[in-house]
């Protein structure tokens, strides 16, 4: 692995969040207040000067308590949330996995949502349109492809979500915890699916309170707490530092 470019590469990022002490009841009430600075806020650091590098073809595994920081750092690389300070560079295309039903609209049926989460992630229609029935057996929910979203169970949307992100192989796949929902058949499946890709080069950053799940699939970990990162080596290594906490 050359690590001389990493696809990867989170240097010194922090992410502050401002968390409101009252409740106001209109967004007009929450600006004029906000204009004349009458709102107090505590600042809530999520993370304080994370940094690490990914190379290409690596799978690395996030670990930590809930709090910890971990999904942020994922949104953070994923583009969806900017850093207070620092940055990150991602040098390839990126599908997140990182909330079930993100992306997603519920009163459209799965059917729709398959075109509307991929065109999120940037897949032409006509891409979608050639592999539509590999996205409906491998979610396994050929009878409810015309059923809106919003009468499916979690595992439900977690399928589909995994389905349409990984019809393509992307540079970098994030996952959050979404291998946790579903049975156990369909979690092994989606665990084949990641080893086919990572055998075909994709980068994979992974969340899961599983070490299992980790061990099986990482090779490489990073353990946070309260924002920080404690430490960064083999998954083995790692996780047994967590298991100890």
């Amino acid at each position: 692995m050359d690590m001389k470019e990493p696809i990867v590469e989170v240097n010194d990022v922090s992410m502050m969040f401002r968390l409101y002490r009252e409740n106001v009841d209109s967004l007009k009430e929450f600006l004029i207040k906000k204009i004349k600075r009458q709102i107090a806020y505590d600042e809530f650091w999520a993370l304080k000067n994370v940094s690490f590098q990914v190379g290409r073809g690596e799978a690395v595994g996030l670990v930590g308590k809930n709090g910890s920081g971990k999904s942020t750092l994922l949104k953070t690389i994923a583009g969806v949330l900017k850093p207070t300070t620092g940055n990150v560079l991602v040098r390839g295309t990126v599908a997140p996995m990182i909330e079930l039903g993100a992306g997603f609209d519920m009163d459209l049926t799965a059917k729709e949502n398959i075109f509307l989460n991929g065109a999120l992630l940037g897949y032409p229609k006509e891409m979608l349109e050639e592999n539509m029935g590999r996205i409906i057996e491998f979610s396994e929910l050929d009878q409810f492809m015309d059923v809106p979203i919003k009468n499916f169970s979690s595992g439900m949307i977690a399928r589909l979500g995994f389905a349409v992100a990984t019809i393509y192989t992307p540079d970098i796949l994030i996952v959050d915890e979404i291998l946790s929902v579903g049975d156990w058949q369909f979690q092994a499946k989606c665990h084949r699916r990641i080893q086919e890709m990572l055998e075909q080069g994709t980068t994979l950053l992974f969340v899961s309170h599983s070490m299992d799940q980790v061990k099986e699939v990482c090779s490489r970990a990073i353990l946070l707490s309260h924002g920080q990162m404690l430490m960064d080596d083999a998954v083995e290594k790692v996780c047994e530092r967590y298991g100890e906490a």
